[in-house]
């Protein structure tokens, strides 16, 4: 691809927002809450660009792009595997803000101890890195393409860690999360310019369909993509995005629990529906290499399409467009996995465990500093290890369905303990890796019927391993689940000290009575948690009606549902058409 000179300057132009960013926000990050948690004062617009930004990177239009390439408009499932979880983000949002915490590990040490933290740390890191590796390939693999191989794969991953790690390493989560809402718009222009630029090239949707074989149009056919495939997807993301350590700071840190619903839910959405443009710059892909338009007759690699279809059909000025998107896409989303692989090893290990007492301001430093070397592994994997970016993204999905086990039944079910979980966690990852290595397939593989029969094994072994061992200590579940009654509003908080504070009988059953009337109240607003309560709807319903009790979370589960279920049906149509 011919690179001019516009190109460069729409590039250097996003390079002069990112670093304005970083220096703004550096001003802002000057303490451990604002560097983490951006001292959790995001509004809902800031919060849904977080939630998209974080969780949509350029490695998904290259990877879902290339499985499309291979397998037909069915392998949109790859991505839209969360497709039917999303409206149920609805009800998680407020769960990651009444934990009231600053990482996923400081919450399973609340509720399962030290010993559970300390293992959920260590797969933290192996997930920040093997997502952060992905990412950064999947960007370079586009970049590669687009400047015409003039630079290898593995000499863009280390220009773009360098660019990301600057902005974000003082800046901290408040620059990541700009920086999302400006990659947001970047991510929504690159999914979808390439189509009309391709569509009279091919005929339109006629002429791809004159060209290629009824099959490839299919959402569900027989080459392994059909309805169990999807059911299977679905569960995989429906549990393992509540252990995603990232996940604390892009849902909890909402100014207040709608806020967090609204970002979660329509963040994820809004990537749900960049998600058909993707799949059909695939099949564009496609019909070029059938039809033998731009001298091409195949690809060495299916995960090329993307950059294929960028270098044949991108002009001046678009192509610099493409490269920031790309850049945007990858650089806002490490960031914030940096920020927070940071917050993981700084919160929940260092400054509880090793080194107690010290000013913020080390803590902050602590945090930088670890979250620069989790890149620096990440850098590594990247280049010596990732053979297909699709397979590294379902690995960690997989990997934290499994460690998800613990986290949704420690939620929902209160005789759920450290044993159970730890067990769980082991027999799951245990069956899942044997399986695979007695079929002779990679580690990075997903097969629907392994990853089914590993999570069986995991859920059984918790609640057998939990019923046949002591329940965890009752002042620990008791201030657990306190929180979780109780809306995070500045009302409720001083319910939540009493109970820390609660050190005798007769002060348990005050606090009891104190937190029984916040739960009513919250039910009489409609803010209880089916999620939380899922055991005892009707206990933690508090006398009130259970439409008006949970009235939140029905109302969200009803319209997401309707939106989740439509965009299948308008790509269906549009399919048919």
């Amino acid at each position: 691809m011919q690179i001019s000179g516009l190109d460069w300057l729409v590039v250097a132009g996003y390079f002069v927002v990112l670093a304005v960013i970083g220096v703004v926000a550096s001003l802002k990050a000057k303490d451990t809450d604002g560097y983490f948690m951006g001292r959790r004062k995001f509004g809902k617009l800031l919060m849904i660009a977080q939630s998209f930004g974080v969780g949509t990177h350029s490695d998904m239009p290259v990877s879902l792009a290339g499985a499309v390439y291979s397998s037909g408009i069915s392998a949109i499932w790859y991505q839209w595997k969360n497709l039917f979880a999303t409206p149920f983000y609805w009800i998680m949002g407020p769960v990651f803000r009444r934990v009231r915490r600053t990482t996923t590990a400081e919450m399973i040490e609340d509720r399962y101890g030290a010993g559970m933290s300390g293992l959920y740390i260590i797969f933290a890191f192996v997930f920040f890195t093997i997502n952060i590796a992905s990412i950064l390939k999947g960007a370079a693999k586009i970049l590669n393409e687009m400047l015409g191989g003039g630079y290898t794969v593995n000499h863009i991953v280390l220009g773009l860690a360098a660019i990301f790690i600057l902005y974000s390493f003082v800046g901290g989560l408040i620059a990541s999360a700009w920086s999302d809402c400006v990659h947001g718009l970047l991510i929504i222009v690159l999914s979808f310019m390439l189509i009309p630029l391709g569509w009279s090239l091919i005929g339109g949707l006629h002429g791809m369909k004159h060209a290629l074989p009824s099959y490839e149009f299919s959402l569900a056919t027989p080459k392994g993509i059909g309805p169990w495939f999807i059911l299977m997807l679905t569960i995989n993301g429906l549990i393992g995005i509540m252990a995603q350590p990232h996940m604390m700071a892009a849902v909890g840190t909402g100014e207040n629990e709608r806020a967090c619903r609204v970002g979660m839910f329509h963040g994820n959405y809004v990537k749900r529906v960049c998600t058909i443009g993707w799949a059909l710059v695939g099949l564009m892909v496609v019909v070029f290499v059938k039809q033998g338009l731009f001298g091409a007759h195949g690809l060495r690699d299916p995960e090329d399409a993307f950059g294929f279809a960028c270098e044949h059909l991108l002009s001046p000025g678009f192509r610099g467009l493409l490269m920031a998107s790309v850049m945007g896409a990858s650089l806002a989303s490490c960031a914030a996995l940096m920020v927070d692989s940071g917050a993981m090893f700084t919160q929940g290990f260092y400054r509880r465990r090793l080194i107690r007492g010290r000013p913020d301001r080390h803590y902050l430093w602590v945090g930088r500093l670890s979250g620069f070397i989790a890149v620096l592994i990440a850098i590594v994997y990247a280049i010596f290890f990732i053979k297909r970016v699709l397979y590294s993204f379902l690995l960690t999905e997989t990997m934290a369905t499994y460690v998800g086990i613990s986290i949704v039944m420690g939620l929902t079910w209160k005789r759920a303990n450290r044993w159970g979980a730890v067990s769980s966690l082991l027999v799951a990852l245990a069956t899942n890796f044997f399986l695979y290595s007695w079929k002779n397939e990679r580690l990075d593989f997903w097969d629907p019927n392994i990853f089914l029969v590993a999570l069986l094994a995991g859920m059984v072994t918790l609640v057998l391993v939990s019923l046949l061992t002591r329940p965890e200590a009752e002042h620990q579940t008791v201030q657990f689940f306190a929180n979780l009654q109780t809306p995070s509003d500045v009302a409720a908080e001083a319910h939540l000290e009493a109970s820390a504070d609660c050190v005798n009988n007769s002060a348990k059953l005050e606090l009891n009575g104190a937190n029984l009337e916040v739960r009513r109240q919250a039910a009489e607003n409609g803010r209880q948690l089916l999620l939380v309560n899922l055991f005892s709807l009707r206990e933690g319903a508090c006398g009130v009606g259970f439409l008006k009790a949970y009235r939140e979370d029905l109302k969200g589960l009803l319209i997401g549902s309707a939106l989740s279920v439509g965009l299948v049906v308008v790509l269906f149509v549009l399919l048919k058409i």
